[in-house]
């Protein structure tokens, strides 16, 4: 065994029965399991969070078909490296070409791909964190499977740990006792690959400071010190994609440009995708700030189309003075929670009749039934309301959106008042 080789490496399944957490892929029933069966398996696109299989699947796959197999990132790899490799694979009939971070690849590199998928010069499987459905071309996108893979639940954490001290080398000969999980499992975020190289960075720190031959005991407390000490700054793989990203969103929140913009700055300094962190920006300026400063969501839209334009390294600067602005303005999630209290009330209520009034009304025979009776048109009123009942009856005068306590929702609540006069206790 090379021990500088990783843990979750050495432990990388080898079989599709092996991978741990995505039976719906696995089992015999699967469609992925039934192509495989069949000896044919489709191009595909493998859309998940870091450290779920997506890379294990594709080894597997080329191993079981016994194919060439190309692995390319779109991080590092161009239009030349992916022609030469199609140009190989003409001569190597069933090989595989597995494209990791393929949300990276431009339309250019995209559609090099698309004329060796339709031909069947290659049998595609292409990896991405990202939704395929807005970073995949269409045309490339319609002649793959999308199979989603899902981040590990605790009792695939906990199958993994038991299959490391199990079966790897490292740990024979140890007692090991995980006398506590949650920091593993929280650190890990449903990452594989995080949780064994964290397990293996734990285990290895407790046998240099204790006696041969004593236990080994894993707490919270050790494996926050030893995570603290190891952490990296950003890893351009996308070991702390999330967790990096959830801290600029948080600090963005909570009205922190400071904090928002040295998170920015780890996300640019580790190559992150500049779509990828403006769609989240423009996601937040509704989500958080809405229409306590309606601005906000047409600046965090003019930076996501002017960021896909220029790219970087000038894009950093536009990516700053959104994520400034978002930082600095005044929040609300009043429309996020209305949207939620929205969906929450129809799953309860069903499909509620559309009152008649509401009703359109293009027939004779609509019209008969009543069908947009007693509509009252709001522009007929005095400045251009009429009062008059909107929501079906089971549910009249429920309020979904609550204007919360800043300038702008204020005066919306002030026009609401003047209008409904009190009605959903606004």
């Amino acid at each position: 065994m090379n021990s500088a080789i990783p843990l979750a490496e050495r432990l990388r399944p080898k079989t599709l029965t092996d991978l741990v957490g995505q039976e719906h892929l696995s089992s015999p029933d699967s469609v992925l399991q039934k192509a495989i069966t069949k000896g044919k398996v489709p191009s595909m696109i493998l859309w998940g969070p870091p450290g779920v299989g997506k890379t294990t699947l594709a080894n597997i796959i080329s191993t079981t078909f016994n194919s060439a197999y190309y692995q390319l990132s779109a991080i590092s790899s161009g239009v030349k490296e992916l022609r030469e490799v199609i140009e190989e694979a003409k001569s190597k009939p069933g090989a595989i070409l597995f494209i990791d971070e393929i949300h990276r690849f431009n339309k250019g590199q995209q559609d090099a791909l698309l004329g060796a998928v339709e031909k069947g010069i290659i049998t595609l499987i292409g990896a991405t964190t990202e939704n395929p459905s807005f970073e995949v071309n269409s045309a490339l996108l319609s002649r793959c499977q999308v199979f989603i893979l899902k981040a590990l639940d605790e009792k695939a954490l906990h199958k993994l740990i038991h299959q490391a001290i199990e079966k790897d080398e490292l740990f024979q000969g140890q007692t090991i006792e995980i006398k506590e999980t949650a920091a593993l499992f929280q650190l890990s975020g449903g990452d594989g690959r995080k949780l064994l190289n964290l397990l293996e960075l734990s285990v290895e720190a407790l046998i240099d400071i204790e006696k041969s031959g004593s236990p080994l005991v894993l707490t919270n407390d050790w494996v926050m010190e030893v995570a603290q000490t190891n952490i990296a700054l950003y890893d351009k793989n996308g070991e702390q994609h999330y967790d990096i990203v959830s801290a600029f969103i948080k600090s963005i929140r909570g009205s922190d440009p400071n904090a928002a913009v040295y998170w920015l700055s780890r996300m640019i300094a580790g190559g992150e995708d500049v779509k990828f962190i403006a769609r989240r920006m423009l996601i937040f300026s509704s989500e958080d700030i809405g229409n306590a400063n309606p601005n906000a969501f047409l600046l965090a839209n003019a930076c996501f189309d002017a960021v896909t334009k220029i790219g970087y390294p000038e894009s950093r600067i536009i990516l700053s003075q959104c994520a400034i602005y978002l930082a600095s303005s005044p929040k609300s999630n009043a429309s996020y929670e209305a949207i939620n209290h929205g969906l929450a009330l129809v799953d309860k209520t069903g499909n509620l009749p559309v009152p008649l009034h509401l009703r359109n009304a293009p027939t004779k025979l609509m019209k008969d039934l009543s069908y947009g009776k007693d509509y009252q048109y709001s522009h007929w009123g005095e400045n251009n309301f009429l009062e008059q009942e909107y929501l079906p009856d089971q549910i009249k005068n429920t309020a979904l959106f609550q204007p919360q306590k800043n300038a702008r929702e204020q005066e919306i609540k002030k026009f609401l008042n003047e209008r409904w006069k009190g009605k959903y206790g606004y």
